[in-house]
């Protein structure tokens, strides 16, 4: 639910000029946005949750009911945590942002490249230092 909400809002994508540098202020100023935009709606969305949380609270005599409800809860909070942890990932993007370090690779250097900044603002890796990292992943998890 909440990637297809933050999805309906996205900025217009980039659309570079012939010979324009890559990571040029207008490029950093447009990556900005799309990260500030995000992190407002994640905090509405924790702030709506807490709220909605609180008035559904409610003792429920039933031991179903109250386990039911139990059950909702913790998965709204472990939401809610996954979005407290993007917003903090956010913020260190923002700083690289503001450092002139945004849009490279942790890993190897190179450029993440527009499109994949576009599809994951929060994008750390190039695709090839990704894929790298997603297949030791599973060869630790057999």
């Amino acid at each position: 639910m909440m990637s297809k909400e933050l999805q309906s809002k996205q900025v217009t994508p980039y659309e570079p000029k012939s010979g324009e540098e890559y990571m040029n202020p207008d490029q950093l100023l447009h990556f900005r946005k799309i990260l500030e935009g995000m992190k407002i709606e994640l905090s509405q969305e924790i702030d709506r949750a807490v709220h909605t949380m609180q008035d559904e609270a409610t003792v429920f005599a039933d031991p179903n009911d109250r386990a039911s409800q139990e059950s909702d809860m913790t998965l709204e909070l472990r939401n809610r945590d996954r979005e407290r942890k993007l917003i903090k990932k956010i913020d260190e993007i923002i700083g690289k942002i503001d450092s002139e370090e945004y849009g490279y690779c942790e890993s190897c250097g190179v450029e993440i490249g527009l499109k994949r900044l576009e599809a994951r603002p929060t994008a750390t890796l190039c695709i090839d230092c990704k894929t790298l990292d997603e297949m030791r992943e599973k060869q630790i998890a057999k």
